[in-house]
């Protein structure tokens, strides 16, 4: 594969990590197609294993997404801002402490909006909370399982 398919294939995975984050875009279908576009365009058995790695990453996703509660982050006052903000501090932590630091970093990125917004600690604690229960856990298990997906795709694309 060349490099200009890599990039088109890491742009989409990109685009979808960014489409978890937006109620309207299929992130993870977004993401989990461009892992299979490499693997079909890329007939190598780790291009195969990370394929098969990331169809059952998603169908954990999707059970662990249908036990949680239904996202109705519009009614906790979830907005856009506080969406980019979990997801930059989930990045964050997934490449600061890697793949365990984005669970903290994601309740970090949301608890800075919040304080940044409310302006007291107390407040803060309690508007994360709030989005947590009505929805937020849910983005978290899907975004978390994308960067999985894009963490294997990108070692089994240098290392590979």
């Amino acid at each position: 594969m060349g490099v200009w398919d890599l990039l088109l294939v890491g742009l989409v995975i990109l685009l979808g990590l960014c489409g978890v984050l937006l109620p309207a875009m299929p992130g993870s279908l977004l993401v989990w197609a461009a892992v299979m576009w490499w693997a079909l365009k890329d007939p190598q058995p780790v291009a195969w294993w990370v394929l098969v790695g990331a169809t059952v990453l998603m169908f954990v996703s999707q059970g662990v997404r249908w036990a949680l509660p239904p996202r109705k982050l519009r009614a906790s006052g979830a907005n856009r801002r506080m969406l980019a903000w979990a997801g930059a501090g989930s990045t964050l932590g997934f490449v600061l402490l890697p793949v365990l630091g984005a669970i903290p970093g994601f309740l970090a990125g949301i608890y800075l909006y919040e304080r940044l917004r409310l302006g007291r600690h107390g407040d803060a604690v309690a508007a994360l909370r709030t989005v947590m229960r009505s929805g937020g856990s849910g983005i978290l298990a899907e975004l978390f399982t994308c960067q999985l997906i894009a963490a294997a795709w990108i070692g089994a694309v240098f290392w590979g």
